[in-house]
């Protein structure tokens, strides 16, 4: 059931599934997509005892700032305090999270900066919180180039594609991100109404030039980012998790294991793009649920 509540500086939009005294669990989704990413994974998780809670990312969907004068900030303090107001106005205490790209960004920065409100994370792409003192330190130029979009959105240029044809951008990351997924366009423009909202593009353009060091932060977050330069280890129990033919993050994340400190395991699922939750749903809820400790649904 789609809800909404104030929380921080936004008002939220999300799905609430499931029992209200089940074991909460909260999905996270990334750009360019929204909460429809885990349409199938939802009902399995509330099945199985969850509170599952779905949120829109600031920029997406119906979720809306409550303040014309709020920064339209798409840093990674800033979606990761999102995330920490929501489950303050839900009165959830510690949760079960989950997420890839921006969201998996997100669930990182708690994790590592409040490990006491997370019982678990499942991290798809594993440890995503930004080095950004190190952003103009280039990678091989093999792994550079699926980041093409970031570039170009650090133009007027980029910008203006973002503007003017958001969906047949976001439709071509899709599937350069995603190789082996036949999606449907039906499928995409599930998703693809999410763009639309107003703040969307002036999120996604400070998100990726901020990352690079090119514009500079909210300052309500500026404590956070300092925290965060030191890139803090995790300490929760921890699944990092790639798609095999994930075509953004092409060398894979098994190198991360250095920046977790407490139980932490690796998998890759193999045949799985960088959209793993929608591709390979019941693969990713049987490493939600092995977290848990609740019988996997093959095992069920």
């Amino acid at each position: 059931m789609l809800k909404s509540i104030d929380a921080g500086v936004l008002h939220i939009s999300f799905d609430d599934a499931g029992f209200a005294d089940g074991w909460p669990v909260i999905l996270l989704h990334g750009f360019p997509y929204d909460i429809h990413t885990y349409s199938e994974i939802i009902p399995i998780l509330s099945a199985k005892g969850a509170r599952v809670i779905t949120p829109y990312l600031r920029g997406f969907g119906p979720t809306r700032f409550l303040d014309e004068q709020t920064p339209r900030s798409g840093q990674q303090a800033a979606i990761a305090h999102d995330l920490l107001a929501l489950m303050d106005a839900l009165n959830i205490e510690s949760a079960h999270l989950v997420g890839y790209d921006w969201g998996g960004r997100a669930a990182c920065v708690v994790a590592a900066l409040w490990p006491e409100r997370v019982q678990s994370l499942v991290s798809i792409g594993s440890y995503a919180i930004q080095d950004i003192a190190s952003a103009m330190k280039p990678a091989k130029p093999e792994d550079e180039f699926p980041y093409w979009y970031q570039y170009y959105f650090h133009s007027e240029r980029g910008r203006n594609a973002l503007i003017e044809d958001r969906r047949a951008l976001c439709h071509l990351l899709w599937e350069q991100w995603s190789p082996s997924w036949q999606f449907t366009e039906e499928t995409f423009e599930q998703s693809a109404a999410s763009f639309e909202n107003p703040d969307f593009v002036d999120v996604v353009i400070h998100s990726y030039r901020h990352r690079f060091g090119l514009v500079a932060g909210d300052p309500a977050y500026s404590q956070t980012e300092l925290a965060l330069t030191k890139l803090p280890s995790i300490g929760v129990p921890t699944i990092g998790v790639d798609g095999g033919d994930d075509g953004l993050t092409r060398a894979g994340t098994r190198a991360h294991t250095s920046h977790f400190s407490g139980s932490y395991l690796y998998r890759k699922i193999d045949g799985a793009g960088h959209n793993l939750p929608q591709e390979m749903p019941h693969e990713l809820v049987d490493l939600i649920l092995q977290l848990k400790g609740v019988t996997s649904i093959s095992g069920s």
